[in-house]
């Protein structure tokens, strides 16, 4: 196998997920890609994304391949509830927050849900998590609760309430946070009495 070759297998073993791109970056040509495929030593998992046949895939690796493919977008909501383990829900969508003014991103798999956000609502409480060797941007646990406070006709206030009893629970927010983030996405009035109610 000639070297080329050997440099994208370890980038691909190294980084879970890869694309074109990826190998311009580092002078490799991408028409090995096609030719790695066929030999069977890579795997076309999406439109533009190659990873190692056989690789471990934890229950989150659409994010992975999402945030490979879209490193700026942010996973939010309903998803973020899923990888901080705040819901028994499993969206079949990917839930992602991009800034108001952006194209939406697009994929043939997994199905995406665009939420648009502006100014402080897109950039605070943002957390930089590992799925699969991917790093994949996700709303902080205080942060996703206000969220879905704020998007509860989108999700349902049921959605919202069990997030926030359960991150109250496992004691992984303090309500310093929590009203922090009730006060940038505007929903301390509705969260109040939900959250006078925990203490």
């Amino acid at each position: 196998m000639d070297s080329s070759h050997q440099s994208i297998l370890d980038l691909a073993a190294r980084r879970g997920l890869i694309r074109p791109r990826d190998l311009d970056e580092r002078g490799l040509p991408t028409v090995a890609l096609t030719r790695l495929v066929r030999q069977g030593l890579l795997q076309r998992v999406g439109r533009g994304l190659y990873a190692i046949p056989n690789r471990p895939v934890s229950e989150h690796g659409a994010l992975a391949e999402v945030a490979r493919k879209h490193p700026q977008a942010i996973v939010c909501l309903l998803s973020a509830l899923r990888l901080h383990e705040l819901t028994t829900q499993s969206p079949f969508e990917v839930w992602l927050a991009i800034p108001n003014k952006a194209r939406a991103p697009k994929m043939d798999y997994p199905p995406l849900r665009i939420v648009r956000f502006s100014g402080a609502a897109l950039t605070e409480g943002i957390e930089e998590h590992s799925v699969d060797g991917v790093p994949v941007r996700v709303t902080s646990v205080a942060r996703t609760v206000a969220d879905c406070f704020k998007f509860r006709n989108k999700i349902g206030l049921d959605v919202a309430l069990e997030a926030l009893q359960e991150a109250w629970r496992d004691k992984r927010v303090s309500m310093d946070e929590l009203w922090r983030f009730a006060e940038l996405c505007r929903v301390a009035n509705v969260m109040r009495p939900y959250m006078e109610s925990l203490s």
